[in-house]
């Protein structure tokens, strides 16, 4: 019983819509587990062969598993930096420790997989908002802000 009730925990993430979209006016917003598998996908197509592929798709599932607890916080919420951080870290631990050292992996950074999945996360947010920019939406802040972030990358010209 234990283990179905661990599985239907995690496939809550399937109906949490992604904040930023909400805010925005999109209709129809990807859920954040969508936003998982984007990044899973674009990461699948673009990993460096240098890289741990496993270790990468892993963390791109596992990342944002966090805000099952918390909700999709965004930098328009109240809680920023630390208090973030430290909420997801719990909610995390609550939900799905075994994955916690990926976790802490992704969002200190320490490793360059880590660093590759931070830049997926935001090469999907960019594309993302391309795409529902054919709804006729002004999105700009979202691609601006993936700029900003893979802009030092091989991966910049994508979101031009």
């Amino acid at each position: 019983m234990y283990m179905r009730d661990e599985l239907l925990t995690l496939l809550q993430l399937k109906d949490i819509p992604r904040t930023g979209w909400v805010r925005s006016g999109v209709e129809n917003p990807e859920s954040v587990a969508a936003h998982s598998w984007g990044m899973a996908v674009l990461a699948l197509r673009l990993c460096p062969d240098h890289l741990d592929l496993s270790k990468v798709l892993s963390m791109c599932l596992v990342h944002d598993v966090a805000e099952i607890v918390v909700g999709d916080l965004t930098p328009h919420d109240d809680i920023k930096g630390q208090e973030k951080h430290d909420l997801e870290r719990v909610g995390m631990l609550k939900i799905a420790p075994q994955w916690i050292d990926l976790f802490d992996e992704y969002e200190q950074g320490t490793s360059e997989e880590a660093r590759f999945v931070k830049t997926m996360d935001k090469l999907d947010m960019g594309l993302q908002a391309m795409n529902y920019q054919q709804q006729g939406l002004d999105l700009n802040e979202f691609v601006t802000s993936a700029r900003s972030k893979t802009d030092q990358t091989e991966f910049a010209s994508l979101l031009e």
